[in-house]
């Protein structure tokens, strides 16, 4: 078999669009995964953090006396000790503009608490000790002083007169008053439309359950002045970078950020913490490295919340059920602290117009303080709240005008002969085929025999409810990112990402992408994301970009890297540049049979091959690509459910979906993604909420009081594609990660309205809930 057989058998195997199976898996199932607390460094030193009892209160004082002499303490640190080493606060990376203009309110977040504590959990003192039950022991005998305040805890509380005030910086605890969209122009649709849908509905709060907990080990060495950090994050150059910037007020190349396996994170390890200020100080006091590891009851108080938005939501449409405007009013709670608002602002503008012709729009969101532990993004981050927020009127409004919610839908959907299609939302579709999607989806689930389905669970003493839920996704958020190619003394290839694997599985894909591109074999891959020194920038992963940023660096470092290669191919074949061709892995003299493999080039590189001064050096391309533009994945999920009429118990027994991913790299990492979104969506759907008292204490601080979906909640999920490719970008790529959520909220809801006789309910719809409605009359 000639070389060129093994590369065309190689690419049928492992190239494009196959199905190949995890390159981290083995090593992951037998154990050998390093995650942060897994990270263990000589002389280490561990952490504990003082956490506030209290919501709200005026923090009188810190008593350590006792704690500094207890066995083992080593150091306990305070905001004053943070102050005195000029460290900064933790602050909001943006800024969005008010309704009149003026910028939001974002007052800074201290590492440890100054003046006030304004959550419970809010990290008040770090104390470190030789041991982590030393540190621990010495934590609980620290006594805080507190002069307790009234707290409040939802967002339309919080902005009644009278309310406790939480940040002097924001009067009436308002963060933001954000606007979009042409008022007057949906007023008068709304006033001229033939019917208008309103539904009062809510995305509960979550709290974010990723496998693997927080943990972090700083150290600092004297002779670099550089401060290292070990942690789990979605991106180690914005990790870096806000590090520098806001807390330790150093330049980047003196912070060092290292990350190794993730395990899980849904938005919620995007950002910079409290607890790792603490940690590098006390490494530099220390001389020693300081490690923490966040405790799961802690995890509930510390670590960002999701979703947590109530809205008015409002469809108007004329009389032959064309939809007019959508608007979209209300709260979004976040908590004691700012982050980036996107979820309930520009993220919900984006997404909420979801796959159908609207005109006009409106979003009307009032960011308000509480407090409660920091709301931040979770798996989708507005993308999927908008979506449900319109499927859910799309039901309703065909239930109040007696039209079949799928013809409502195809007689809204945009064609795909308007594409490109510009939304009111600003965005600009560039693919899709809506109804096709619609109309696949409709028969894998057996749409027209559903009434005998119907008339089984009925005569088994169950409702039982169908439900559709399209979306469509702005996915991709702008930012340069990094593609770099390494070759190894070993023989191996390095691939150097700016993105951070943290259960997507990028070493595959991006293999895949890069194998099929200059010819490389799969197994010579390698994959680098998590080490902050050996990348020039990098965006992270969030938002459903790392496939198709990736992918575009990939392919322009894999052109760089064909362009130096002929160049040094010239040289070795003793031939003119613009006479080498390069195909499947290997440099041609046009019309002759002389060749070399790029492997074997870069062999004879490294065995000390000399070049001319004017030709590369060597294979290594080093890249930074623009991101193209933003993409729209975009799909329908069909849901049946069940409801025990005594019990009000919710089983979810049919599940379809089509999705339009663009170009799937590969399937079953495209499949994984779809089922794990979808379980979460069920999640939220059905049980996940947490809750908080009148005095702001967590009730639901624990796996005994917060549910989760368990491997008996997920129906079997069938699941097919409709790709069309995204035409603004190289692969046609459109991005997966977050769309299973996206479906499924809307079709799992609607599904239980439907079985209800069309009574609104709001998630998460737990068996007391649906049990009250179903005897309401």
């Amino acid at each position: 078999m000639d070389v060129f057989d093994d590369v065309s058998l190689s690419l049928m195997k492992f190239g494009v669009g196959q199905p190949v199976p995890r390159k981290e898996d083995p090593t992951l199932l037998r154990g050998e995964g390093r995650y942060s607390d897994d990270v263990n460094l000589a002389g280490q030193a561990h952490a504990v953090m003082v956490r506030s009892p209290v919501a709200h209160g005026v923090l009188r004082g810190i008593d350590i006396e006792t704690a500094s002499a207890m066995p083992g303490v080593l150091a306990i640190l305070t905001a004053a000790d943070l102050d005195a080493a000029g460290f900064g606060p933790l602050r909001c990376p943006m800024n969005l503009p008010q309704r009149d203009g003026s910028p939001m309110k974002t007052p800074p977040r201290p590492s440890l608490a100054v003046g006030k504590v304004r959550y419970v959990g809010e990290a008040v003192a770090c104390v470190v000790a030789e041991t982590a039950v030393q540190a621990k022991d010495a934590a609980e005998a620290v006594e805080l002083d507190i002069e307790t305040l009234p707290a409040v805890t939802a967002p339309h509380e919080a902005l009644k007169p009278g309310a406790p005030q939480i940040h002097d910086e924001a009067p009436s605890n308002l963060v933001l008053d954000f606007h979009y969209g042409d008022g007057e122009a949906v007023k008068k649709a709304f006033t001229e439309a033939a019917h208008v849908t309103r539904l009062e509905i809510v995305s509960n709060r979550i709290a974010v359950s990723a496998m693997e907990p927080r943990s972090a080990i700083g150290s600092y060495d004297p002779a670099t002045e550089r401060w290292t950090l070990h942690l789990g994050c979605q991106g180690v150059m914005g990790i870096r970078g806000t590090l520098a910037k806001d807390v330790l007020k150093v330049t980047p190349d003196k912070v060092h950020v290292l990350t190794g396996n993730v395990g899980g994170s849904f938005g919620m390890k995007s950002q910079v913490y409290p607890e790792y200020g603490p940690l590098l100080l006390a490494s530099k006091k220390l001389g020693r490295p300081v490690k923490w590891t966040d405790e799961r009851s802690e995890s509930f108080l510390s670590d960002h919340a999701g979703r947590d938005h109530q809205r008015v939501a409002e469809l108007a449409l004329d009389k032959d059920g064309r939809f007019l405007a959508v608007r979209l009013s209300g709260t979004a709670n976040a908590g004691a602290y700012i982050y980036p608002p996107m979820p309930a602002t520009t993220n919900a503008v984006k997404n909420v117009i979801d796959v159908y012709r609207t005109p006009a729009m409106e979003v009307n969101s009032k960011v308000v303080f509480t407090n409660t532990t920091p709301v931040a993004a979770y798996r989708g981050a507005g993308r999927p709240e908008g979506n449900y927020f319109m499927e859910r009127l799309i039901d309703t409004a065909a239930r109040e005008l007696a039209i079949d919610p799928a013809d409502l839908r195809r007689r809204n959907h945009i064609a795909p002969d308007q594409m490109p299609y510009k939304a009111p939302s600003g965005m600009n579709y560039d693919s899709g085929e809506f109804t096709a999607v619609l109309d696949k989806a409709l028969k894998a689930a057996d749409w027209e025999g559903f009434a005998a389905r119907k008339a089984e669970s009925a005569a088994r003493n169950k409702l039982r409810g169908r439900g559709i839920g399209s979306y469509l996704e702005v996915t991709g958020p702008p930012s340069k990112e990094y593609g770099g190619i390494r070759f190894e003394e070993d023989g191996t290839v390095t691939m150097l990402s700016g993105t951070l694997d943290y259960g997507q599985g990028h070493a595959t894909p991006f293999a895949q992408v890069l194998a099929a591109h200059v010819g490389i074999p799969f197994e010579r891959f390698r994959l680098l994301q998590g080490d902050s020194d050996q990348l020039k920038v990098g965006g992270g992963t969030g938002g459903s970009r790392s496939a198709l940023v990736a992918s575009q660096a990939f392919l322009e470092a894999g052109d760089k890297l064909i362009e130096q290669g002929k160049q040094i191919a010239a040289h070795v074949l003793e031939a003119s540049a613009v006479d080498i061709e390069f195909a499947r892995g290997r440099f041609t003299i046009a019309g002759t049979d002389r060749s070399i493999g790029i492997l074997e080039l870069a062999d004879r590189i490294r065995g000390g091959l000399t070049l001319p001064a004017d030709l590369p050096q060597s294979l290594d391309v080093s890249h930074i690509s623009d991101n193209p533009p933003f993409s729209f994945p975009n799909g329908c999920h069909i849901a049946e459910v069940e409801i025990d009429r005594d019990t009000g118990h919710i089983d979810v027994v049919r599940y379809f979906m089509v999705n339009d991913f663009g170009t799937v790299i590969n399937p079953m990492l495209v499949a994984g993604q779809a089922h794990g979104g979808v379980l979460q969506g069920i999640g939220q759907a059905l049980m996940e909420h947490t809750i908080y008292d009148p005095q702001g204490q967590p009730v639901t601080g624990s796996y005994m009081d917060y549910a989760l979906p368990r491997a008996e909640h997920a129906p079997d999920m069938s699941i097919e594609s409709h790709a069309v490719p995204c035409k603004t970008n190289r692969m046609g790529i459109k991005g997966c990660g977050e769309a299973g959520c996206a479906g499924a909220l809307p079709s799992v809801m609607n599904a239980i309205v439907d079985a209800l006789g069309g009574k609104h309910i709001d998630m998460p719809a737990t068996p007391e809930k649906v049990w009250r409605a179903i005897n309401a009359g």
